[in-house]
């Protein structure tokens, strides 16, 4: 059975922590402002970079009039070094090509700007997986409003099952209101602990995946 099958982009296909810090802090460098941990910048990740950078404006207690300003800022950094320090998490490119090698049909549905998710894929040589790639500014709404999801999903053209994959409460919390499965990756950018957040099946390792798809396709049979 064939299915379709979207997928968050940060802290689920691809660890990007480091690329998006650097952005930040070279944001709050061209604003006299000292660097941040990038652990602490890691615990403002999850909703899409302009709140990202609104989370970072308030931390630092920076005039958030300014929010729209830094936001491009930090957008303009960050499209200069998407793919410098970003990789993709052990065992994603079998994943994903065996997925493939099924019949399924992949997407991405990620808060990140199109342009650079776009970039981003291509430069990890991941791009050729998807047939659809769903950014944060490709709509005007991005997850958790379900619409961002299940026009990812349309716009595949499956006519079979759908299963979302994520990392975080904010992907849960879009796979609930677009009442779709959820799979969580359990080594992302989740906040909370694994059984606090609502997922069908939860996963640890990406080489793992396509059997547990696998086994939960062949349960809906």
């Amino acid at each position: 059975m064939s299915a379709a099958i979207v997928f968050d982009l940060d802290g689920t296909l691809v660890d990007s922590l480091a690329d998006l810090a650097g952005a930040v802090n070279r944001m709050l460098g061209d604003v006299g402002h000292a660097p941040l941990p990038q652990t602490i910048i890691g615990r403002f990740v999850g909703n899409g970079l302009p709140k990202l950078v609104e989370r970072t404006v308030r931390h630092c207690e920076i005039d958030m009039n300014r929010h729209g300003e830094l936001t491009k800022l930090t957008l303009d950094h960050y499209n200069k070094t998407s793919s410098d320090q970003t990789v993709p998490y052990p065992g994603v490119m079998e994943a994903l090509a065996e997925l493939r090698g099924q019949g399924h049909r992949l997407g991405v549905c990620t808060n990140k700007p199109e342009k650079p998710a776009r970039h981003v894929l291509k430069a990890l040589k991941l791009a050729h997986h998807f047939d659809v790639v769903f950014g944060g500014d490709t709509l005007s709404v991005r997850k958790p409003n379900p619409k961002h999801l299940n026009e990812t999903f349309d716009a595949l053209g499956c006519s079979g099952p759908r299963l979302f994959v994520g990392d975080s409460e904010v992907d849960a919390e879009t796979a609930k209101r677009a009442e779709v499965p959820f799979l969580l990756f359990t080594e992302g950018y989740r906040k909370s602990p694994v059984a606090e957040i609502p997922h069908t099946i939860s996963y640890d390792d990406s080489a793992k995946l396509p059997a547990l798809v696998g086994q939960y396709l062949a349960g809906t049979d």
